[in-house]
């Protein structure tokens, strides 16, 4: 799991990346929380996704938004932070040019930003979504949502009510040749304390159902 760094729109970003074996594989990009709040690259959320997805043999990225650790900046309410993270895909592209398709998975704001970087990269076929905030950020730009994805959150959430999270899903689940799949996670609070576990088991099955359907239709 070398250290990389690389330009970014507001100067050098600092990210761990996980190469793959395979020249072909998939890309994964991972998102971390809120840059004010503590969120780093090394969220204990934002650290297992990465490692699933190492574990699958994908390319994987997860980097610090400008501002956090040693990446370069200061915060930009989301519109810089969506520019550093495309600029992080342009990165993993060079390095692996000949991935067949990428993945995106965004915890708390980084749901958000990964939504957003979702709308603008066609190449983007999946997501996984932990605890968006649709009461807290404006997700009316997914129209429609390109991409089949996850969406995960717990219902002892107090910081997104789940009716908030279920009007979102019901929303994006209108849409035709998509399918957005929900799972709630019962006495989980928005950081899944004591049940990242169980987090991850529903992630890592969304995961593996999704590539075993691509393989059967390659």
């Amino acid at each position: 799991m070398p250290e990389v760094i690389f330009n970014g729109p507001a100067g050098r970003i600092e990210g761990r990346f996980q190469p793959a074996k395979q020249r072909n594989a998939p890309i994964a990009l991972i998102l971390h929380p809120h840059p004010q709040f503590g969120g780093t690259m090394n969220n204990q959320i934002t650290y297992q996704l990465f490692y699933m997805f190492a574990k699958r043999g994908f390319a994987v990225l997860r980097f610090n938004f400008r501002g956090v650790g040693r990446s370069q900046g200061t915060f930009d309410h989301g519109a810089g932070e969506l520019s550093d993270a495309a600029a992080a895909l342009d990165w993993v592209q060079t390095i692996h040019p000949d991935a067949r398709s990428c993945w995106i998975a965004g915890f708390s704001f980084g749901a958000w930003i990964g939504m957003q970087l979702l709308m603008r990269r066609p190449e983007i076929e999946g997501f996984i979504s932990v605890a968006p905030q649709p009461n807290l950020y404006d997700f009316s730009f997914l129209a429609p949502c390109p991409s089949s994805g996850l969406i995960i959150h717990g219902d002892v959430d107090k910081v997104v009510p789940l009716k908030d999270v279920q009007g979102l899903v019901d929303k994006l689940k209108t849409q035709k040749g998509i399918v957005v799949e929900q799972k709630v996670i019962e006495g989980a609070n928005h950081f899944f304390e004591n049940k990242v576990d169980e987090l991850l088991a529903h992630c890592e099955s969304y995961v593996d159902t999704r590539l075993a359907e691509a393989i059967e239709t390659a």
